[in-house]
Order: C-alpha cells, then sequence, then structure tokens
C-alpha cells in the first residue's frame, strides 16, 4: 500500500496507521517532493497531473511488481485519482480518507487560496529548529512553491471538476471513508464524489475528524484490513496472523 497525505503535511502522517497494519500489510508513507523536507525536482511542476505521474512512477518502483493499493488523504486523494490510470493493472484497489469534492464553489475556494497564502508568507519558518517541534514541522518547512501551486491548482474550476471524471473511470474497487466530525471535508462531499465510482464502499466513522489515521489509527486498521481481503480478496503479507480485533463504528455504510 502507499500512503499520499495532504497539503502541507509529511509520510509520518500515516506512521500510526502503519503501525497497526503491520505485520500483515506493508505501508509505505512517502513524502511528496517538497513536503517532510524533501526537495522537489526542478522539472516536477506544481500541478496534480504532475504529481500525480510522480506518484505512479515512485509507486511502481517500490511495488517493484507486486499489487499496488492507494491510499490519499485530502489533496492526496486527488494524486491518488490522478496515479490511477497510469498503474494500469498493477492497480487492485483506491483507499481515500477525507476525500470528496467535485462541485466548484467560487467563493469558499477563493477564502482558500487567501488564507493559505497567508499561512504561508507568516509561518515562523524559524520553530522549525525548536526541539519538540516535529508534529508541526512539516508545514513549517513545506516547498513555498510547491504548497501555493497545487492549492492553487486543486481549487480551479478545471482541477475541481475534473474530480468526477476520474472517479468514474476507476477500474478498480474504492472505499471512501469520511470522519462524522470533519470540518474539513464534510461527509456529504465524500458521498458526493465517491457516488461516481462504480465499485465503491462508502463509511462515515462517528465522532472522527480530519485526521482519523492519527485520532483512531486501529479503527481505521480495522475498517482497512477487512476491506483489503473481503472485497479485494488480496492475501496479506504475513499468513496466519489474527485479523485486527478492533471493532470500528460507523453511521452509514453504502454499496454502489
Amino acid at each position: 500500500m502507499v500512503g499520499v497525505h495532504g497539503w502541507l503535511l509529511a509520510g509520518r502522517l500515516w506512521h500510526p496507521l502503519r503501525r497497526e497494519l503491520a505485520p500483515r500489510w506493508s505501508l509505505w508513507c512517502p513524502d511528496l517532493p517538497g513536503f517532510g523536507g524533501t526537495e522537489r525536482p526542478r522539472g516536477l511542476q506544481a500541478s496534480l497531473a504532475s504529481y500525480g505521474r510522480w506518484l505512479a512512477e515512485a509507486a511502481q518502483r517500490e511495488a517493484a511488481g507486486r499489487p499496488v493499493v492507494l491510499l490519499g488523504h485530502s489533496l492526496g486523494g486527488s494524486l491518488a485519482l490522478h496515479a490511477a490510470p497510469l498503474l494500469g493493472g498493477q492497480l487492485r484497489g483506491l483507499v481515500q480518507i477525507a476525500v470528496g469534492g467535485g462541485v466548484y464553489q467560487p467563493r469558499p475556494f477563493a477564502r482558500v487560496r487567501r488564507g493559505g497564502a497567508a499561512f504561508l508568507r507568516w509561518r515562523p519558518v524559524w520553530a522549525a529548529q525548536l526541539p519538540g517541534t516535529g508534529a508541526i514541522r512539516s508545514p513549517l518547512v513545506a516547498d513555498g512553491r510547491a504548497a501555493r501551486g497545487l492549492l492553487a491548482c486543486s481549487t480551479n474550476r478545471g482541477a475541481v471538476r475534473q474530480l468526477p471524471r476520474l472517479t468514474a473511470e476507476l477500474q478498480v474497487p474504492s472505499l471512501w471513508i469520511a470522519g462524522s466530525r470533519d470540518r474539513v471535508m464534510q461527509p456529504r462531499y465524500v458521498r458526493h464524489l465517491a457516488g461516481y465510482s462504480p465499485l465503491h464502499r462508502l463509511v462515515v466513522l462517528n465522532g472522527l475528524g480530519h485526521l482519523p489515521m492519527g485520532e483512531q489509527p486501529r479503527q481505521l486498521a480495522a475498517l482497512i484490513d477487512t476491506w483489503l481481503e473481503d472485497e479485494l480478496e488480496l492475501p496479506p503479507q504475513s499468513q496466519g496472523l489474527q485479523s485486527v480485533a478492533s471493532p470500528f463504528s460507523c453511521s452509514s455504510a453504502s454499496w454502489a
């Protein structure tokens, strides 16, 4: 599995979930170029399409011929949708966490762009060097050009209206997960975009917000673990081990 983090975040976002999934499943969670302290190659444009191509190529190198399941979070889910068709038959499934949209909203998106630009301009970069700031380091050191470019690209009319088409073209099963208390990506927007996917399951997790992999990683791992085995029929890396036992609570679950 390949975990794709969202805007201003880093691969460490997935570490709690990776610990819960191991050793049954392997989760590779790279820092996207320009985030988490990694350099952005000069030739990599700050656009969803360019980062989607980078993601597909990186996933293929890491997987070395093995099946791939993409896990996208927030903006990372848009990148996963762009990478999906480039992986061909190697892609076996897609898990989208707090990923939704597909409806262009000029005023809210303009506010998001202004707020993001203001943060990048005034963020205290010096604070990244202080001890004990590891959890908040990524937003402070993210490449400004990459951050501004991806935010602008993901909120422009063309990119937003492209998401339903990319979702409808998915050739693999997909699991869409929303937190009932998510105020960044409300469940109704996740439900809207998930509905375009031909083979999808939608689950809304009670009481969780925008970062369920940090809030309840065991709960999230149990859900993903069951879906991987039942829906994709993928054998876990470690055979004969007991499955994650923690139950998960859902306010709604639908198949389409």
